[in-house]
């Protein structure tokens, strides 16, 4: 394709593009690469308008939101600092913000949905979740009609509302058990005959949709920031804001040096802070007791290359443990400031800004972007009716027939 190319990292073999991983090697990520060096946004509605730097050829209008980011002025104060941009994410029409799940995992979501179109493809997508990235593909599946199979932790399902009436492409599964439970579960499946998986880090159109943070921020800020605060799970956001600055730095008008990462976990279920620090911050109760179980993940992509420790190296990056009094005051802190609620994960990543602040890893007249990751969901209660989506099956991750029963439960429903 003309547009852009993939790439793997460790051999630098081109791959086919819509590929998930290299034919040759199975340790390291692939990346795409644009033929067009400079970002030109396009008049089109929400993420397209980041499309020259989008691995898609068309797009999907409706329902289609972006980041909107702006200069905060009363949490910069309480925090003494100057130039801090909240990028944020979620529902406030007052902003002009309108991704309709409340969370950045819209912005994975439709590219992704896109490439699957391109690709004619009819087989049943298989998304693992803790809840947020299930929502924002039962909103993409609930407007294209892409038959989904969304599977996730049972004390999950409380998160996998809609606001469509019409939810038939849609079958969600919750497991007696934590992330990994589903996400192993959720992989065999998507080996299965009549299923596809859509690739969770390895997709590129899920770290790219991701990266339009970054793109939006830079755009509305003028520059590249000096420092990136993001709450992570797996850490793939944080891939993706890496891979976006490198590609603004290389376009020579923003600034040449990309930002250094902070990244936040949430005790006592931190592995990724675990892995870079050599520390042990993962409770054997893990997920109990965090206060966003969406950002635990046993399994994240740390050591693969292009993955989250040659990110935090090549930025000069760290990784932060937030604790849960630490993150519940930073929640009270910005939605009293900022005026919009957020999700909890999102208040992780305002500790771990507050954490950097107290310990004079920024200064206060630093270039600082906040990703507010998901927010605006009391917000948009007022406006629509949220729709808890039926659970179509409950199973337990010690049910050697799991497999089979959902298989031919869901090929039954939805007639793949």
């Amino acid at each position: 394709m003309d547009k852009y190319s993939v790439k793997c990292l460790q051999c630098g073999e081109v791959q086919d593009p819509y590929s998930l991983a290299c034919s040759q090697s199975d340790d390291s990520l692939i990346r795409t690469y644009y033929s067009s060096e400079q970002l030109e946004p396009t008049d089109m509605p929400g993420i397209w308008r980041y499309y020259n730097w989008l691995p898609v050829e068309d797009i999907i209008e409706e329902g289609s939101g972006r980041t909107v980011t702006y200069k905060s002025e009363k949490l910069a104060s309480a925090l003494g600092l100057t130039n801090l941009w909240v990028a944020f994410n979620g529902y406030w029409p007052e902003k002009d913000a309108y991704l309709m799940t409340c969370t950045f995992k819209d912005l994975e979501s439709f590219p992704t949905m896109q490439r699957l179109r391109e690709q004619d493809e009819k087989r049943v997508m298989v998304v693992a979740s803790a809840g947020n990235t299930a929502r924002a593909f039962a909103h993409a599946c609930s407007i294209t009609g892409q038959p989904l199979l969304l599977v996730v932790p049972e004390e999950s399902a409380h998160r996998l509302w809609t606001t469509h009436d019409d939810n038939s492409s849609v079958c969600l599964v919750t497991v007696k058990g934590d992330y990994f439970d589903a996400i192993t579960l959720a992989g065999k499946i998507a080996a299965r005959d009549g299923f596809v998986n859509e690739g969770g880090a390895k997709n590129v159109a899920r770290r790219d949709g991701m990266g339009t943070v970054m793109l939006d921020a830079v755009l509305t800020s003028g520059n590249l920031p000096d420092h990136y605060f993001q709450a992570v799970g797996s850490g793939t956001g944080g891939i993706s804001a890496w891979e976006a600055s490198m590609r603004l730095a290389a376009d020579g008008r923003f600034g040449n040096t990309v930002p250094k990462l902070h990244l936040g976990q949430s005790l006592p279920c931190a592995p990724l802070y675990s892995l870079w620090k050599g520390s042990d911050a993962v409770d054997a109760a893990c997920p109990d007791g965090i206060y966003d179980d969406v950002l635990f993940n046993r399994k994240p992509p740390f050591a693969v290359k292009g993955g989250v420790k040659d990110a935090l190296e090549a930025t000069d990056g760290d990784i932060y443990a937030v604790s849960k009094q630490e993150a519940a005051d930073a929640q009270e802190l910005f939605e009293s400031s900022e005026g919009i609620d957020l999700i909890p994960a999102a208040a992780v990543a305002v500790a771990t800004l507050m954490q950097a602040v107290e310990a004079g890893k920024v200064k206060a007249d630093d270039r600082i972007v906040l990703n507010i990751t998901g927010g605006g969901q009391k917000r948009l209660a007022e406006d629509y009716e949220l729709k808890l989506l039926p659970v179509f099956l409950s199973v337990s991750a010690d049910d050697e027939d799991a497999e089979d029963r959902i298989v031919t439960a869901v090929m039954e429903k939805l007639g793949a």
